[in-house]
C-alpha cells in the first residue's frame, strides 16, 4: 500500500468517526439517556474521578494555600458523587479516604476557619461523605462549618459571606443545602432560600442573566453557572409549599429560557454570554448542563428544548475531554471587574479545578 493510499484510508477513517459522532448528536436530540460511547457519563466519570483524586492538594504545591478551597472540595465532591451513582466501590473508598488526613490534629489545621463562601464550602465533603458512611463524626464536623456561616448574621438576617457576587450563591447554597439534606432541619432550607431570593432580586436583569456583580455589569458564562448550578440544587429539596418556591422556580426556568437562546452551534456557551464573537468556555457550559439536568429529572423543568440543551452540551463537553480526564477551553479563577475586556483576555486553560468539577458534576447527574 502507498504512502498516498494509507493516508486516504486514514483520512476515510477519521471522517467516518467525526460522521458518527455528528448523527449521535443529531439522533434523538432530546435523549438524554443514551450516548456513544466515546460520550459515556460514568466513562467520563470515572476517568475525571481518578484524575482528580490523583492530584496533590493546592497547599501542598502552591505556596499561597495555606488550606483547602472551593475548586478542590466541589471537583472531590463530585468524585464521590459519580463512584458512588457508577457503585465503583474501589474509587468511593478512594475519595473517603482521602478526607481521613483532615480528621487528625495536623490534617484538621487545613481546614480554614476563614469566614468566606470559598473556603466555608469545605462543609460538603464530610456531608457528602456522610451519605454513604454515616459516621456521626462526618456530620458534625460538616453542619459547624454550615453553622459558622451563619453564626454571626448581619442586621438583614443573611450570612455575612454574602458578597452579591453571582458565584455566592454556589458556595453558600451547595453549603447549607446538603446541611438540610443530612440533617433535615428547616432551618438551613430557610436560611439560603431567603438569601436566594434576595440575591435573585439583585442580581439577575429582564433578560434572565445575572451580571457577575453591582460593578461588574458582564453576563460572564461561569458566574452565571455557579448560580444556575446553586439554584437547581436548592430547587431538589426545596418544598412547593415553601414561600420562596414559586419565585425562585419561575426566575431558574427564565434563566434556563435565555440560555437555549445564547448556546452555540457547537453546543457549548461563551466567556460573555451575550457576546456572539467571545470563546467558548466549558466550566460554564458544563454548569449549565448540570442545572438543567437536575431540573429535568426533578420535574422543576419542562420540556424537550432543555433536554436537547443538554445534549448537545454534554456531547460537546465529552469531545474536550482528554484521554488522562482533563478538561480544555476552561477559563482560569476569575473575580468581578469593571472593564469588560477583561474576560476576554482572561486566560483558557486545560485541566484547571474550575473545569474538572463543572463536567464531573454533569457525569454524575447523568449516570443512571
Amino acid at each position: 500500500m502507498t504512502k498516498s493510499t494509507l493516508f486516504v484510508c486514514f483520512a476515510l477513517i477519521a471522517l467516518s468517526a467525526c460522521q458518527a459522532f455528528e448523527e449521535w448528536s443529531q439522533k434523538d436530540s432530546a435523549n438524554i439517556t443514551d450516548w456513544p460511547s466515546e460520550a459515556s457519563p460514568k466513562k467520563i466519570g470515572l476517568l475525571m474521578s481518578e484524575n482528580i483524586l490523583n492530584r496533590p492538594f493546592d497547599f501542598q504545591v502552591n505556596k499561597r494555600r495555606k488550606s483547602l478551597i472551593y475548586p478542590e472540595v466541589l471537583a472531590w465532591r463530585g468524585a464521590l458523587i459519580v463512584a458512588n451513582r457508577a457503585e465503583e466501590e474501589a474509587i468511593l473508598d478512594k475519595a473517603t479516604k482521602r478526607f481521613d488526613f483532615f480528621l487528625g490534629q495536623q490534617g484538621a489545621g487545613y481546614l480554614s476557619t476563614n469566614a468566606h463562601g470559598d473556603f466555608r464550602v469545605t462543609g460538603v465533603l464530610p456531608l457528602e461523605i456522610y451519605k454513604t458512611m454515616p459516621d456521626p463524626k462526618y456530620m458534625s464536623l460538616g453542619l459547624s462549618f454550615a453553622d459558622r456561616q451563619w453564626q454571626d448574621p448581619s442586621t438583614n438576617g443573611f450570612t455575612r459571606e454574602a458578597r452579591y457576587w453571582v458565584d455566592d450563591m454556589y458556595v453558600i447554597n451547595a453549603l447549607q443545602v446538603s446541611a438540610y439534606r443530612v440533617s433535615g432541619n428547616r432551618i438551613y432550607l430557610d436560611r439560603t432560600a431567603d438569601l436566594t431570593a434576595d440575591y435573585l432580586a439583585k442580581l439577575q436583569k429582564d433578560n434572565g442573566l445575572f451580571i457577575h456583580a453591582p460593578f461588574a455589569p458582564y453576563y460572564w458564562s461561569r458566574g452565571n453557572g455557579w448560580f444556575a448550578a446553586g439554584m437547581a440544587e436548592l430547587l431538589t429539596v426545596l418544598p412547593k409549599d415553601h414561600p420562596h418556591y414559586a419565585f425562585i422556580r419561575a426566575r431558574f426556568t427564565m434563566m434556563m429560557d435565555a440560555l437555549l437562546a445564547c448556546q452555540s452551534k457547537t453546543g457549548l456557551w461563551r466567556q460573555l454570554l451575550d457576546k456572539p464573537d467571545y470563546w467558548e468556555e466549558t466550566s460554564g457550559t458544563g454548569m449549565f448542563v448540570y442545572a438543567m439536568v437536575l431540573g429535568v429529572k426533578n420535574g422543576f423543568l419542562v420540556g424537550d428544548q432543555y433536554k436537547t440543551a443538554i445534549r448537545r452540551g454534554w456531547l460537546a463537553l465529552a469531545e474536550r475531554v482528554d484521554d488522562e480526564g482533563n478538561v480544555s477551553d476552561v477559563c482560569v479563577g476569575t473575580n468581578p471587574n469593571k472593564v469588560e475586556k477583561t474576560y476576554l483576555e482572561r486566560p483558557r486553560v486545560k485541566g484547571d479545578l474550575h473545569g474538572q468539577l463543572a463536567v464531573i458534576w454533569c457525569a454524575g447527574a447523568l449516570i443512571d
